[in-house]
């Protein structure tokens, strides 16, 4: 199991540390419950250092990145982050990822943990732009630091104005006494706050000073359990679970940042399908009785027929109600529409509902 630079930090708060991607990674402090809320209503802080980062520079940079995401990189500009996929060649995504335009020539791809040698391939693959790729996972360290008083309690550690910095847009400089620190106004929980790129060296010195600058805001360790039931709220698709390498962007319904108006990997079946439209769709749906759906259970119509799977359930801390997410035959995808999850041999009633399940400012 591959350790984050912050890994001693983790067990020395007495985390329940479980191996998630192949890294030894907290799960949780307090607990889930406890967590969730803290990043909801106030502050907390992710290690999510298991992610990758692959740099990729070049006169033909942005023919690449064309080429293998979905997404209109075109739009981009410095300082701009855009969220994307890689297409594969028979319909399903090779992962879900970010990417920072740095400048004209240089971009920075952040993709999932479990996917970091599986995407290096497939980009490498479709290289044949002369793009200089370097990946620099393993020296890089990530802090997501969400919640609502995000800005507030980080600004004596920047120069950089947070509160001004735009949803989805970057900068890079000194923060909490460590040059070259990439800040970016990102996170998978809705909660808003920001994600702080770092080398490895300078990991437990940026822990530290979010802490202490923290502490009057109420500021905890968060672990990835929380995580979960933070992005799941949102309706936020998470790799492995609600897409895949079988699932295409358009079932999961992120059509949003599928753009033809450029040529991408099996761009050309993507448009045939949007035009013919699929058999299944991801929906999100709450339980109306007692229960929680999770991976893999499958969904029923009320005459029993079976019409989907679970791809990810969980109790909402924040709505004290089961939720989940799925996919489902098409004609079961009308909001309002009743189905039921098969938990524990009994078919438990539940109805279709347009994610996002709370509704919040990202920012």
């Amino acid at each position: 199991m591959n350790n984050t630079a912050l890994t001693d930090a983790h067990v020395a708060l007495k985390a329940k540390m479980v191996s998630f991607a192949g890294f030894n990674m907290p799960v949780l402090y307090e607990g889930i419950n406890i967590e969730h809320e803290t990043v909801r209503n106030g502050l907390g802080v992710f290690d999510v250092s298991h992610m990758g980062e692959f740099i990729l520079k070049g006169d033909n940079v942005l023919d690449l990145i064309q080429k293998v995401s979905s997404n209109d990189a075109s739009k981009l500009f410095d300082g701009k982050i855009q969220y994307s996929c890689l297409p594969n060649a028979t319909g399903g995504i090779v992962d879900d990822i970010l990417v920072y335009r740095i400048d004209e020539n240089t971009y920075m791809l952040v993709v999932n943990a479990s996917n970091i040698e599986k995407d290096w391939d497939w980009i490498s693959k479709h290289n044949n732009f002369g793009v200089e790729m370097k990946n620099i996972s393993d020296r890089t360290s990530l802090l997501a630091v969400q919640g609502p008083k995000a800005a507030m309690a980080l600004q004596s550690l920047t120069e950089i104005d947070l509160s001004g910095m735009d949803y989805y847009t970057f900068r890079k400089g000194v923060f909490a006494g460590i040059e070259n620190v990439l800040i970016s106004a990102t996170g998978y929980t809705g909660a808003g706050g920001f994600e702080l790129y770092v080398e490895n060296k300078n990991a437990k010195q940026l822990w530290d000073a979010i802490f202490e600058v923290g502490a009057p805001y109420g500021i905890k360790p968060i672990g990835l359990g929380a995580r979960d039931t933070l992005r799941l709220e949102m309706g936020y698709c998470l790799y492995g679970n609600d897409i895949d390498d079988t699932t295409s962007p358009l079932e999961a319904g992120l059509g949003w940042i599928t753009k033809f108006t450029k040529d991408f990997v099996n761009s050309a079946n993507l448009i045939e399908q949007k035009k013919n439209g699929s058999s299944r769709q991801l929906v999100g749906f709450e339980l109306l009785e007692r229960g929680i759906a999770r991976h893999g259970y499958e969904i029923f119509d009320q005459n029993g027929r079976l019409i989907g799977k679970v791809t990810s359930g969980t109790q909402s801390p924040t709505l004290q109600k089961a939720i989940g997410l799925g996919y489902v035959d098409t004609a079961y995808t009308k909001e309002g529409t009743e189905i039921f999850v098969r938990i524990r041999e009994t078919n438990v009633k539940a109805k279709v509902v347009k994610p996002p399940f709370i509704k919040i400012s990202t920012r």
